[in-house]
């Protein structure tokens, strides 16, 4: 049953409405990105949603209150649960290496940094007392707290649309499995482009959004899912330079990308100058302070929580594929 509905409707092709600008992609590192590369014609089920909302409507989980409330119980099996099947440490690695971590005292802030996952793999290269952990969640940093190669980091609460730091304070910014949660997207790209030094470089590791039409019924419902393109366009809004993506994910996927993944990408740009983006935005889409009706806020919960344990089936769907059909065979 699973894998009809899941892989029944294979031939459907969703994207092929995406226009692409190939002189985005010029630089050596950026994913090629042609609609000539999907030829099955398109056909969308009326059921389905045929295209994704815009990154300026939130979804459930994407409002703060909801993710903080989300993460005060995910971060109990965030590291046991979560990670092994959508963060590994292979993938880690491997989307921190455009971040060119070179110099053990670089100054780095690793936002929305919750239980410290991400962290062990940047003080790999380093030194711990020159990286800055961040995140709205107190209960995903008490996780990060209790890891001892993190116990000279400095750990603070805060919001990454709106950072604690002065303007030209960080020689690298880092910010892995964050931006889904951000209302405002492109204010955390600004943010992340001022707080960096002329030549300092940001590095943002997350989902990409489904080409199935099952997967992105759930995407749409849970949090932020955005295009490959969608990044390029943020950062060089934003004013970065030599923007670059480089796609990651399970080994176990064998480079599906169909259902989306949780961690699918590593987008890096460079600040040319120093001081403040040059971009400028209105207030923030989301007022944390201002009260929520507890009916609406319990219906958004329940119905991003139920969305999201369908992303945590995918993965599990993919390994027994992955251990049933032989190698060299598609999945």
């Amino acid at each position: 049953m699973a894998n009809s509905i899941l892989n029944g409707a294979e031939n459907l092709n969703l994207i092929s409405g995406i226009n692409f600008h190939q002189s985005c992609f010029l630089k050596k590192g950026l994913v090629p990105y042609s609609s000539r590369n999907y030829k099955t014609k398109s056909f969308v089920p009326r059921c389905s949603m045929s295209s994704a909302r815009p990154a300026s409507q939130p979804r459930f989980i994407q409002h703060k209150k909801e993710a903080f409330w989300f993460y005060r119980f995910l971060s109990i099996v965030y590291d046991h649960v979560i990670n092994p099947g959508h963060w590994t440490e292979d993938m880690r690695d491997e989307a921190l290496e455009p971040a060119d971590l070179y110099d053990r005292n670089m100054r780095v802030v690793d936002v929305g940094g919750g239980t410290g996952f991400t962290t062990l793999g940047i003080v790999k290269h380093v030194d711990a007392k020159n990286v800055t952990i961040l995140d709205q969640s107190p209960h995903q940093l008490a996780k990060a707290k209790q890891k001892e190669a993190l116990k000279d980091c400095k750990i603070i609460e805060g919001d990454a649309e709106d950072l604690p730091f002065p303007t030209d304070y960080a020689d690298r910014y880092v910010s892995a499995g964050s931006i889904e949660y951000w209302p405002d997207p492109q204010r955390g790209i600004k943010e992340a482009y001022r707080v960096l030094r002329i030549g300092g470089k940001a590095c943002v590791i997350g989902p990409v959004y489904p080409t199935f039409w099952l997967s992105q019924f759930f995407a749409d419902i849970w949090m932020l899912f955005p295009k490959e393109e969608e990044y390029i366009e943020w950062f060089k809004k934003a004013g970065f330079k030599d923007v670059k993506l480089k796609r990651i994910g399970p080994k176990w996927y064998r480079g599906v990308r169909r259902h989306g993944l949780i961690m699918g990408c590593s987008v890096t740009g460079v600040k040319p100058l120093s001081g403040d983006s040059p971009l400028q935005l209105g207030p923030k889409a989301e007022d944390v302070q201002k009260p929520v009706n507890p009916f609406v806020f319990f219906s958004r919960f329940i119905v991003g929580a139920i969305a999201a344990a369908y992303f945590v089936l995918i993965p599990i769907y993919m390994w027994i594929k992955d251990k049933i059909v032989p190698k060299g065979i598609p999945i």
